[in-house]
């Protein structure tokens, strides 16, 4: 879920009304792709089905991923646009002649990790001296200052980032989360269930390969001893629902605070060497975790501390290393978890670890390349009229008192959009890149990124900052800058089509806008302010009518069995089924008024409103591997796709009124029984 600096978002939306002029003409194409519909389903019994069902028939997932559908799709487009871009920088020394120059560093980093053979030359050489920075700790403190130092580098137990603080967000402070996981998350340790069972034996067996390839004596010895490990830190994890919880997790500390809170661990040393000394308060996300690991430094022989780090490092970075150590990953990462049965090409892999690293390099080429300012344009126009929308709905709420709506009026008139790509874009002069060191390219990005991240302590946040490239295919609300994202990438089909019906386009990209709007006020998002601060600005009152709102919706949600005795977490997907639900609401109001009460034309056999759900459907298309699927109804806060089609549209008057529903129907909801938050 980096720019373009949109006027003040606050005069444009309010000022700007929605569009009263006749209708559009007829379009070319209503965007809509029919080859994937399936005639023998109704959209009356299953949306996704009527929409999707010859796709999903016809579809076989590809063997080198877990899943595929429009995202994914969509997200090759752009990694082969994006490949173009960089094979053209390698291919061409005139544009790279300035050593050192951003172009340089580009094609050397894209080079260097898919040069395959000079990294099985290279053996176990390039990780020899992190390594051995393993080797070398001898005391408790040289374990909190190797934890330290790894930060942005190594995925630790101790977890520091910088971000606005919840309750001052105009200034960045530090904070603690929960890591150093190998599986997803805690529920592959704990709980007991078959397929997670068999995804620990699976992991028990890659941590001994690992083990082994890197000379350990007593390779299965060892990798016993870090899943062990490894399933004490799980037990000091918060749950995934405990940390949606913003208020839970804001617990700021001075230094002494956080010494005394979580003693036995040199915090003095692990602040020092990740570049923290002197910092006068950081948020303690999960305080019971960090206290729990506390003891465990020295409680826990150091001697399996030094294995689990050596055998995390030679995880994270299998990519990096000769070729056993790359299937292995993929034995376990790809095949074991998610279900894929081939690795993705190196080609692909080679762009997510450029784009990572130099994203906004490249994204300054993708702009000029593959977003017209026609799509801008377009786009503020659909946002504005999606805003007034939702202002429009928070008008009609018969379940909030005036005073809440006024607050609620006044977050979403504070609202920051931003469209396309940043137009301060990053500096990447200070980091080093070397040819041929792919190992070290990752791991001096990595501490390049921590090092950008830890100078902001104590500073002014800068609004104009992005949390993801212009090539992205996706788009995020951030509650603390109160803002909605969308990158250029995502502004392509079947989402966002400049040839396609309004129809189609509103149910699509205007339910994806719809979607981030919502975040601000889902169950997480509604207890910041417009001005990004952790508030209650709610009435009691409203606030458990919402909250009962949610309840139906977490009810609703839980009676979905995307696996045979798997059912979803309603508790963990309410906040993307509150947005799912309120953006297809806001949507839809915003496409009707467009038409400025006209009726839109009948196009390939369907009304303008029949289009717009067909739209909405077509925008999920989507399957998964079985293990995936189970992969994230463990850890995923977003429901399936089939379930995100449908779960929106049944609560939905208009997707009865389009279809003209009855009892019997499979998706018929009887009126009073139709969840309506915002």
């Amino acid at each position: 879920m980096k720019l373009f600096r949109l006027l003040p978002l606050a005069a444009l939306l309010l000022t700007a009304g929605l569009a009263q002029a006749a209708a559009p003409a007829i379009p070319a194409t209503s965007g809509l792709d029919l080859s994937g519909f399936d005639s023998k389903v109704r959209p009356q019994d299953d949306l996704f089905l009527a929409a999707n069902g010859a796709w999903v028939s016809k579809t076989a997932i590809p063997a080198d991923k877990a899943e595929y559908g429009s995202f994914y799709q969509l997200r090759d487009l752009s990694d082969r646009q994006v490949r173009v871009i960089v094979e053209a920088l390698a291919a061409n020394p005139k544009a790279i002649q300035a050593k050192g120059g951003v172009e340089q560093k580009i094609a050397a980093f894209y080079g260097s990790y898919t040069d395959l053979a000079a990294i099985d030359k290279a053996g176990l050489k390039p990780a020899k001296a992190m390594l051995a920075s393993i080797d070398a700790i001898k005391t408790p403190a040289d374990l909190a200052r190797w934890l330290g130092s790894a930060q942005g580098a190594v995925n630790t137990p101790m977890v520091l980032w910088v971000m606005p603080d919840f309750k001052e967000p105009g200034i960045n402070r530090a904070l603690t989360w929960q890591g150093g996981l190998g599986m997803p998350d805690r529920d592959y340790y704990l709980k007991d269930d078959d397929k997670l069972s068999q995804a620990r034996k699976a992991y028990l067996a890659y941590l001994t390969t690992l083990a082994k390839l890197s000379g350990e004596k007593a390779p299965g010895a060892a990798a016993a001893q870090v899943l062990a490990l490894e399933k004490r830190i799980a037990e000091a994890h918060w749950d995934k629902v405990e940390n949606r919880n913003p208020v839970k997790t804001y617990n700021p500390m001075t230094a002494a605070e956080l010494a005394k809170a979580a003693p036995g661990f040199d915090w003095a040393a692990f602040m020092e060497a990740a570049q923290l000394q002197g910092v006068d308060r950081i948020t303690v996300s999960q305080p019971s975790t960090m206290a729990a690991l506390a003891k465990m430094s020295t409680e826990v022989p150091l001697a399996d501390w030094k294995a689990y780090l050596k055998l995390r490092v030679l995880d994270e970075n299998a990519e990096l290393l000769p070729k056993p150590y790359r299937e292995a990953r993929f034995a376990f990462h790809g095949n074991a978890l998610t279900g894929a049965k081939e690795e993705r090409p190196r080609w692909q892999k080679g762009i997510a670890e450029v784009n990572g690293a130099l994203g906004e390099a490249i994204g300054q080429v993708y702009v000029a390349q593959h977003f017209p300012p026609a799509y801008k344009t377009r786009m503020v126009e659909l946002v504005s009229n999606l805003m007034n929308a939702y202002g429009d709905s928070i008008d009609g709420l018969s379940w909030m008192t005036p005073a809440t709506k006024a607050a609620a009026k006044d977050k979403l008139s504070k609202y920051m959009v931003k469209i396309g790509y940043p137009d301060t874009w990053r500096d990447y002069s200070a980091l080093e890149v070397r040819e041929g060191d792919a190992f070290g390219n990752r791991a001096r990005s990595g501490r390049f990124e921590w090092e950008r991240i830890a100078k902001r302590v104590g500073k002014p946040v800068d609004r104009a900052e992005w949390g993801m490239t212009p090539q992205t295919v996706n788009a995020y609300y951030n509650p603390s800058m109160n803002e909605i994202v969308f990158p250029a990438a995502i502004l392509q089909p079947p989402f966002f089509d400049m040839a396609a019906d309004d129809a189609v386009n509103y149910g699509a990209i205007g339910a994806v806008i719809g979607h981030e709007i919502s975040h601000g006020f889902d169950d997480q998002g509604s207890q910041f302010d417009g001005d990004g601060a952790l508030r209650n600005w709610w009435s009691d009152a409203d606030r458990q009518a919402f909250e009962k709102v949610g309840a139906q919706l977490v009810a609703q949600y839980e009676k979905y069995e995307p696996l045979p005795g798997k059912t979803l977490n309603g508790k963990l997907t309410l906040g993307e089924n509150i947005a799912d639900l309120s953006g297809l609401q806001i949507a839809y109001k915003a496409y009707r008024h467009s038409l400025g009460g006209k009726p839109a034309a009948v196009i390939d056999g369907y009304t303008g409103e029949q289009r717009f759900f067909m739209g909405w459907s077509q925008a999920w298309r989507a399957k998964a591997r079985d293990e995936r699927t189970m992969q994230n109804l463990t850890v995923d806060p977003h429901s399936p796709a089939k379930f995100r089609a449908n779960g929106a549209a049944v609560n939905h008057d208009g997707f009865h009124e389009a279809f003209g529903t009855k009892p019997g129907d499979q998706m018929f909801k009887a009126s009073e029984e139709r969840i309506r938050i915002w």
